[in-house]
């Protein structure tokens, strides 16, 4: 019989635990104390033999023996290999009994829903019912010792009225190589077959209720079949003894207590019991014999499946449910409550404090809310203060930028050129521009300018495209270059406009000689269809040269100390391939001179056709889209 405390654990109370150490039926105890002592008989032998027996010279090798296996002990996983093949062997364990095949819903159904007074009813009902009886008596004679042990013949299940003679005869006469539990489920199906044939079942959705009961039952033995037939892997099993019985024999030698007068490090003391050591061993091998006992739950240990108890139980509690009990019902009477609407059953002296805790009504029943914040709020405010979260929320304004306004693939080549046009014609009549610095000046932070704002042009509130591109050592593929500065908003005063001149006289002289190179190499007339071409999209350039010196200083790009460059490499007149943000030059290589216009009018230009060989280099730069003109 299983060993069953729940009881004596019922309530927890101090050393609660305490009293079932003292049980020796399925304890510890009584499974460990042969190994136990086998363990402790071979510590004493060794222990007697080192200290005894062997001679000086023998001794100092034992106890170097000794240190070195108690050193390497450690690496033997134990806890992790014992862990979790305890934890697989008991979720097995559960899954097997409740894979055992229990009548009771069977046994319920077939009472309410074959019906029949008469003998040709009771013996269909009595029938059935017995069939799955014998359906669980042969699979757990297949799997249980102790089934087998009580049923070892057909015979024997004959003689107990499990089957007639009759029946064995038709069940030895289907021959099959495998296990035959599943004939009397079978037998079942036929007979609600012809009780539906005779009317007894009255409808097909009680058939069908009951062969879904039946095949229920029916894959429960065939779980139990499969638990028995496909073990816990063997060599799993192997690893987990191996590594136990190898760490306690290690444990033999490398526990032994050495001489302290050799001033071995940890044998200070020369114990003759080794008491942790002892301790261990009952830890482990305990917990190896917990797996070893559960692993198959059908044998006749102490904690084992009563199986036989478990077929009498059924047997008996069908055949009352379905002959004796059918249509046996009490007198129906009016209960005790029936004019109570709201009845109380009584209580004991023992359990009148169940009537003093108030009924539980929820975790947030006794939650206390302010009074301002109970009001409704109309839906209007609400709409509003969602609108103003979203608006001041930085993240989620630029989040909604980007997806509301963000350009699409197949109109971005031609957009961003055509946003950049506008960008450059709100430059060119802003009245005054911040200083931009490169991104090798700070490429940490990100910021743009010494107060980590934008120009005018490319304020707060654009969208911005971000693209990129390597430029190549070709003739036929020119450049659109175009630079412009920042002036510095530290600097004011009569300084400012003295540097903006020189810049301008320094770049209009660059600009001729640059465009006179280029005339010499003859490809200016490729140079400017090119740069007509994109410049169409461009706002009018200014008239003359010489005009740019009485222009505001706002109005005219200078090069500055960290000069950047937007860079446009157009593979076709009305699209833009790539785009970037790095600074055109380094703080090595002087800026390029910005050239003469290639076409007709006064003033100078922004659009220059570098020809020159220039080293490949990764730039980037940040296009605002929000603003018009384009």
């Amino acid at each position: 019989m299983t060993v069953t405390y729940t009881a004596r654990v019922a309530n927890a109370r101090f050393c609660g635990f305490s009293k079932l150490l003292l049980a020796w039926k399925g304890s510890i105890y009584k499974v460990l104390y042969k190994e136990f002592l086998a363990f402790f008989a071979m510590y004493t032998a060794i222990s007697i033999t080192y200290r005894f027996v062997l001679y000086d010279d023998q001794k100092r090798y034992f106890e170097k023996l000794a240190i070195y296996c108690n050193h390497y002990a450690s690496l033997i996983p134990m806890s992790f290999v014992l862990g979790f093949y305890v934890t697989l062997v008991v979720n097995r364990w559960w899954s097997q009994y409740t894979s055992i095949p229990l009548p009771d819903r069977l046994m319920c159904i077939l009472s309410g829903g074959l019906q029949g007074t008469d003998e040709r009813g009771r013996l269909l009902r009595r029938t059935m019912m017995r069939y799955t009886s014998l359906s669980a008596l042969l699979i757990l004679r297949s799997v249980s010792t102790a089934v087998f042990k009580r049923f070892p013949t057909m015979d024997h299940v004959v003689e107990a009225g499990f089957m007639s003679r009759e029946e064995r005869k038709k069940f030895e006469g289907l021959h099959s190589p495998y296990n035959k539990y599943w004939i009397p489920c079978v037998w079942f199906t036929n007979l609600a077959a012809a009780a539906r044939c005779e009317g007894r079942i009255k409808d097909d959705h009680t058939l069908k209720l009951l062969l879904e009961e039946l095949n229920a039952f029916r894959g429960k033995c065939s779980m139990l079949f499969h638990y028995d037939m496909i073990s816990v892997p063997l060599v799993y099993t192997q690893v987990v003894t191996l590594a136990v019985y190898s760490f306690f024999l290690v444990c033999l030698i490398g526990r032994q207590f050495l001489d302290p007068d050799q001033g071995y490090p940890g044998h200070d003391l020369d114990l003759y019991v080794p008491i942790f050591t002892l301790l261990q061993f009952f830890f482990y091998a305990g917990w190896l014999k917990v797996a070893e006992q559960l692993i198959n739950p059908f044998g006749e240990d102490d904690d084992d499946f009563e199986t036989n108890w478990l077929i009498d139980r059924n047997f008996q509690v069908s055949m009352m449910a379905v002959d004796e009990m059918y249509g046996d019902l009490p007198m129906i009477e009016r209960d005790r409550y029936w004019n109570d609407s709201n009845p109380r059953p009584p209580y004991t002296a023992a359990t009148l404090f169940v009537l003093r805790k108030p009924s539980f009504q929820g975790s947030t029943f006794d939650m206390a809310i302010p009074k301002e914040e109970m009001h409704f709020q109309p839906l209007e405010d609400i709409a509003e203060n969602l609108e103003e979260s979203g608006v001041h929320h930085p993240n989620m304004a630029l989040f909604n930028r980007l997806l509301t306004v963000a350009p699409s693939p197949k109109g971005f080549m031609g957009g961003a050129l055509r946003r950049t046009s506008a960008q450059l014609q709100r430059l060119r009549h802003s009245p005054s521009i911040d200083q931009c610095t490169s991104d090798e000046e700070d490429d940490e932070s990100g910021k743009i300018g010494k107060g980590g704002s934008l120009p005018s042009g490319l304020g707060q509130e654009t969208q911005s495209t971000v693209c990129s591109f390597r430029e190549e050592k070709s003739a036929r593929t020119p450049l659109l270059e175009i630079q412009f500065g920042a002036e510095q908003q530290e600097r004011r005063g009569g300084h400012l406009a003295a540097n903006e001149k020189k810049g301008e006289r320094a770049v209009e002289e660059k600009s001729e000689e640059e465009w006179q190179r280029w005339e010499e190499r003859g490809n200016v007339s490729s140079t400017r269809d090119e740069t007509q071409a994109s410049a169409s999209l461009l706002p009018p350039p200014p008239q003359s040269s010489k005009e740019t010196s009485t222009q505001s200083a706002s109005a005219i790009p200078f090069t500055s100390r960290h000069p950047s460059a937007f860079l446009f490499h157009p593979t076709a007149r009305s699209s833009l391939e790539h785009c970037s943000s790095q600074p055109a030059i380094n703080q090595n290589r002087a800026a390029p001179a910005i050239p003469k216009p290639p076409f007709g009018g006064s003033k100078m230009s922004f659009l220059t056709v570098p020809s020159y060989d220039e080293p490949q280099r990764f730039r980037s730069v940040s296009i605002g889209s929000e603003l018009t003109g384009s």
